[in-house]
């Protein structure tokens, strides 16, 4: 077999000699190329394409198109990758302190005056829907009118905004209602490319998990108007004075304004932009119109809504501060709130104090005590004045005065607990043997006609003899055998501090604290000097108690405040029960005393009032403070005059003061008193009391009939003025016949604070010393006088110089305070 390959045809003439066809080696052969630098041909088979020519000169610095299109495609996915990115690392963040920081808003009764903010961000965050429509249309108008049909951003202004920040053209407007919520609220207000990022990312995220209706209320409430100003209801306030539901089309025009340029388009202070603010006004309002929000008539028919004039930025100032501190002291004592709490901000106090009373108080402490200093009299730098007033049928504080100013005095006078409160105490002795059904030391039921040895320093005496206590009366006065309704009227020491014997001083104290004085009053200690009235209460205390006796006894805890919300949502406020505090019958033979004292004793000037009224003066250690506290049916009133060194804080004598050369109850208290009463009751109708008293059987006078006294003089007890013998020693102590033949009455408190265990044993340094008498004759203000008014002292030696310290069995007694 052959091994060559098979023929495949073709001319056989031109066969090889091996019958291999030859090769064309025309087609074989390379075609020499002239331009190869080795002239070398190109391979068969391949097409020559054309060179190129090089890119020289300019055309070297444009791209070419396949640059351009990578360029773009690289953009996009630049882009695309950097908005995948940034929405799911950049989250929604937490509010700024900044944005959620709230003042507290503390208003009166109404629930819409407002009585003062506190806090450094002038804030009160609203919902929505108590801000009007007019006033969210203006604002829409002003800011974004297709705010409730467009996306959460506008990407032109977003890019203009960036580019100006990056080409550094400074701020630029344009951003949408929500790009600017999301600033105020989450971000802040630096101008950097971050910033502008995080709020497109938060923004779009926000318009996805919040309503439209959410963002513009977040908006309104964060916004800044100027003033110190933040969010639409402070604005309100700021600019005109009250709450944003009671503002007009106009005013809320106005306000939507001033978000382009807030200190500037405040025209009081910038009157000078008046011509820019009213361009702006007239846009907005233009802008109402063109979206329908607001008729072509009413717009032509508006004028410029004028704001008031700023406000000084001090927010306590005035009685502001003293309101504010006797808000919070109360509702931190009632557990409502700590302080804590409250000073994180956003909270809403409705008060009790109406607008109309509180005004008329202050006037009326102008009118009587303020406008009566001099600053040539170097005692009226002293001068301090203090008032509470109470509806008796609420417990509702209505009014209150702390002071001329919270910036210029800090103590509230109305709430502090550091003055002796003096004959105004009084009353709450009588009550006591009244509810009680106490007796003298003859087995004499104690009433109004009860007669008791008014001597000018009697001892005080107990069933086993003398006490030592021996109080003065004022300006060393004997006055004999007198009644209770008497010894009231004049104010009578030595009558008082032996009838807090014979009712028992554990009786008068729990009695007083059952009308409404604090049992951790200071010096409120159960010895006889408590009846002159060493004990500390505070103004309002004291109209506590006084509104207690106003209602026929009843007693409810009084209170400042009528609602506390946050964000709309209340907050619980504790109960307030009332209780029957002493019987009525009690209260009101009470009631019939006390005025006797406005009728004809030492509170005529209350007579001013033009109303029945009842009341007590009083005054402290040395004249160190006056007092007068009173009621009519329907108001429960306590002024108190004050002298403390302005410097020092230490307490002056209130001698020369008001260019008086005495101050008492009667004068300044009362007159203030009156003044107030007839302001704050104006326009209403005149009530009469409706008592039930038992003024109990006329005794005869021992000084005419020659009966004996009733109650019994131990050894040591001043003789009487007039060199008549001392009486016959009487017999009995009230307190030892509690199942005898003392019955208590029926309405007794069933609730008063245990007594106190151990009495307090005052130290020489604890009491006033008595100043030393001035000669008569030279007309010195403290010539001769034993106030009756203030706690009296035991002028003695024959027994410790203690206050509070129970008899003992050597006849050693009580002692009050030292007195002038």
């Amino acid at each position: 077999m052959s091994d060559e390959p098979p023929q495949h045809g073709g001319d056989p003439g031109q066969q090889g000699s091996q019958g291999w066809a030859p090769r064309d080696t025309s087609a074989a052969a390379p075609t020499p190329d002239p331009d190869h630098p080795d002239g070398a041909s190109a391979a068969k088979g391949r097409t020559k394409r054309p060179k190129r020519p090089k890119r020289t000169g300019w055309r070297r610095a444009i791209p070419t198109w396949r640059m351009a299109l990578g360029g773009v495609l690289l953009l996009a996915l630049l882009v695309v990758g950097g908005f995948i990115a940034g929405y799911q690392l950049i989250d929604i963040p937490a509010a700024n302190a900044a944005a959620t920081a709230q003042a507290n808003v503390y208003v009166y009764a109404d629930g819409k005056t407002v009585i003062a903010r506190d806090g450094e961000i002038n804030r009160e965050k609203i919902p929505l829907d108590r801000i009007p429509t007019p006033i969210q249309h203006a604002v829409l108008a002003a800011e974004d009118r297709d705010f409730y049909s467009e996306d959460a951003i506008d990407i032109k202004a977003t890019l203009r905004a960036g580019w100006n920040t990056v080409t550094g053209k400074g701020r630029q407007g344009g951003s949408t209602i929500t790009q600017q919520y999301v600033k105020n609220y989450y971000l802040g207000q630096e101008q950097t490319v971050v910033r502008k990022a995080k709020e497109f990312f938060i923004s779009i995220k926000l318009d996805r998990e919040q309503s439209k209706d959410e963002i513009l209320e977040g908006y309104l409430n964060t916004s800044y108007f100027g003033r110190n100003a933040y969010g639409i209801q402070a604005a309100s306030h700021a600019y005109y004075g009250k709450d944003v539901e009671d503002l007009d089309a106009g005013e809320g025009a106005y306000l939507a304004s001033l978000l382009n340029a807030p200190s500037s388009y405040d025209v009081v202070a910038h009157p000078e932009n008046k011509k820019a603010v009213l361009a702006r006004w007239d846009y907005v309002l233009d802008g109402m119109v063109k979206h329908h929000w607001l008729s072509a008539a009413d717009r032509d028919a508006m004028t410029f809504p004028v704001p008031d004039k700023a406000k000084p930025a001090n927010a306590l100032s005035g009685q502001r501060g003293y309101i504010v501190q006797a808000v919070e002291h109360y509702l931190a004592a009632n557990r409502i709130i700590d302080e804590k709490t409250l000073a994180t901000g956003g909270y809403r106090i409705t008060t009790t104090l109406q607008k109309s009373k509180q005004d008329a108080l202050v006037e009326a402490v102008k009118e009587n005590v303020l406008s009566k200093t001099s600053d040539d009299r170097e005692a009226d730098r002293n001068v301090r004045a203090g008032g509470a007033s109470i509806d008796p049928a609420t417990g509702h504080v209505v009014a209150l005065y702390g002071g001329v100013d919270y910036t210029k005095q800090y103590v509230n006078n109305a709430t502090r607990r550091d003055y002796q409160v003096g004959s105004t105490f009084k009353p709450f002795v009588l009550a006591a043997a009244l509810a009680n059904g106490s007796t003298t030391q003859k087995h004499k039921a104690i009433t109004p006609n009860t007669r008791y040895d008014g001597t000018n320093e009697r001892t005080v005496q107990s069933a086993t003899g003398s006490t030592g206590y021996s109080p003065a009366n004022e300006d060393d006065v004997d006055y004999g055998s007198i009644t209770v309704r008497e010894a009231t009227d004049k104010s009578v020491n030595a009558v008082y501090a032996q009838m807090a014997q014979d009712v028992g001083p554990d009786e008068v104290k729990d009695t007083a604290i059952a009308l409404g004085i604090p049992q951790d009053t200071p010096d409120l200690t159960a010895s006889p000097s408590i009846a002159l009235g060493p004990a500390t209460a505070s103004v309002l205390d004291m109209a506590s108690a006084y509104a207690t006796l106003a209602d026929h006894g009843k007693q409810r805890p009084h209170t400042l405040v009528a609602k506390i919300s946050k964000n709309a949502t209340a907050l619980p406020l504790p109960a307030r029960n009332t209780r029957r505090a002493i019987s009525r019958e009690a209260a009101d033979t009470t009631t019939s005393v006390l005025r006797s004292v406005v009728d004809g004793g030492t509170g005529t000037a209350a007579q001013g009032a033009g109303r029945p009224a009842a009341g007590k003066t009083g005054t402290a250690e040395e004249d160190r403070a006056a007092w007068f506290a009173g009621y009519t049916p329907d108001l429960a009133t306590v002024i108190a005059v004050m002298g403390q060194d302005p410097e020092s804080g230490v307490q002056k004598p209130l001698y020369g003061a008001l260019g008086l050369a005495r101050m008492n109850g009667g004068g300044a208290p009362a007159e203030t008193w009156a003044a107030y009463t007839r302001a704050a009751l104006e326009g209403s109708e005149v009530q009469d009391f409706d008592l039930e008293a038992d003024e109990g059987p006329e005794e005869p006078d021992p000084d005419e009939s020659g009966e004996g006294e009733d109650t019994e003089e131990a050894g040591g007890t001043k003789a009487p003025r007039d060199g008549g013998s001392t009486k016959k020693p009487g017999t009995g102590d009230a307190r030892e016949r509690r199942d005898g033949d003392r019955t208590r009455a029926p309405e007794a408190p069933s609730e008063a604070s245990p007594a106190a265990g151990a009495l307090h044993t005052a130290t020489p340094a604890d009491a006033p010393s008595r100043a030393p008498a001035a000669d008569e004759t030279a007309g010195h203000p403290a010539s001769g006088r034993r106030d009756g008014d203030s706690p009296a002292r035991a002028d003695r030696t024959d027994g410790p110089d203690t206050t509070g310290t129970r008899e003992s069995e050597d006849g050693q007694g009580l002692r009050g305070p030292t007195r002038p």
